[in-house]
């Protein structure tokens, strides 16, 4: 097994309303990537992306816990910690 790189994509202590940014926005192109992938399947192929699709209701789940998070934030009147590290990795191809 190869070992894997890691990056800081987020790590800090932030507001809630830029806590909320920053979250929601990664979520928002996220989606997008999906809804995109989907569209291009649906053009290209004339069926949708059945993995795209089940992602984007759980993209948007995550959406509405986060926005219930920053409003517990909020009302606490607390700073919110962010840590976010992106590991990649190589595996075998598999379709």
């Amino acid at each position: 097994m190869e070992s894997s790189t890691k990056f800081t994509l987020i790590n800090g202590n932030y507001s809630p309303k830029d806590a909320e940014e920053i979250l929601l926005n990664v979520y928002a192109s996220k989606i997008k990537f999906h809804e995109t992938k989907n569209l291009s399947s649906q053009v290209r192929l004339g069926v949708e992306d059945s993995l795209a699709l089940k992602k984007i209701p759980q993209l948007n789940n995550s959406m509405k816990e986060i926005s219930k998070l920053i409003e517990e934030a909020v009302a606490k009147n607390k700073t919110v910690t962010i840590a976010s590290e992106i590991s990649i990795s190589f595996s075998d191809h598999q379709d």
